[in-house]
């Protein structure tokens, strides 16, 4: 056992959200620690405890091995938590607005059951900022405690970090522990613990932000390239077909050059709309 496990063997860790991102973050950490995963849908919850993934994200096999997790949808079982970690979606609304709607419930959720010294981790996408002006007010309303986002505050209150998912759906070349994470606390010292957390799961190592919001504006770089190049290929593919040029092999060849960045057509995702409503927000 390395020092990052003994740091956290006798924690609890409850994993909020248990999509294509939460789940497989719940799968490694139950492996190591004591991890309940949470979700208020039901039949998510009754699938997952018979080992069936409708996600497709995780094997049963997997779920053999991971023999600290529990699931519940059932906030009592979390309540002994020492460290949640979000993982809930933020899609887009109707007017390709970003929508807070779940992440603010899931800290509703969080904050009647935080204590002192308890750490809130979010990954969910969110734009610079975010942590701190809309999940830690309310964190702050629904414990009364304060928050620690300095090392010499003695008051009662509750840590937050921020730890961007790197996964993409659908591509599935490498599993979460091969992926370095991006790690970041409210202060120093727990930023340390946040990083030694998932420093005891993944295997591709971690890099420590300076800040939370460093870490939520990597997580909004990293989309915004990655939606960028899928746009341009689509728009690329429409002219290919007119040419009668098949795109695919196209790709296959550029692909040949050492510094080619490989890119297929699909889904572009909204953190483009993101970026623009907080732009012109501010």
């Amino acid at each position: 056992m390395n020092n990052s496990q003994q740091e956290f063997q006798n924690k609890n860790i409850a994993i909020i959200g248990l999509g294509y991102v939460g789940l497989p973050l719940a799968i490694e950490f139950g492996k190591k620690f004591k991890t309940c995963g949470f979700d208020i849908n039901k039949d998510r919850i009754d699938q997952l405890s018979k080992f069936e993934d409708s996600t497709e994200c995780i094997e049963s096999s997997e779920f053999n091995l991971s023999k600290y997790l529990t699931f519940s949808s059932d906030t009592s079982s979390i309540k002994d938590s020492n460290i949640y970690i979000v993982a809930v979606p933020t899609p887009l609304d109707s007017n390709n607005q970003p929508d807070l709607g779940n992440l603010k419930n899931a800290c509703k959720i969080i904050g009647e059951l935080l204590n002192p010294n308890d750490i809130v981790i979010f990954e969910s996408t969110v734009y610079p900022g975010a942590t701190e002006e809309v999940c830690v007010p309310i964190l702050k309303k629904g414990s009364n405690l304060h928050f620690l986002d300095n090392d010499e505050f003695k008051e009662a209150g509750f840590y937050c970090g921020y730890s961007p998912e790197r996964f993409a759906p659908g591509e599935n070349e490498k599993k979460i522990t091969e992926i370095i994470k991006v790690t970041s606390g409210s202060t120093k010292k727990v930023s340390e613990k946040v990083n030694n957390l998932y420093k005891a799961i993944i295997s591709a190592g971690t890099v420590k932000a300076s800040s939370i919001k460093v870490a939520e504006a990597a997580k909004v770089i990293e989309n915004t390239q990655r939606d960028l190049n899928i746009a341009l290929v689509n728009e690329l593919s429409l002219i290919f077909n007119k040419l009668d040029v098949d795109t695919q092999e196209v790709i296959n060849i550029a692909s040949t050059k050492w510094n080619f960045a490989f890119h297929t057509p699909g889904l572009v995702g909204g953190t483009l709309y993101w970026c623009r409503s907080i732009l012109f927000s501010t």
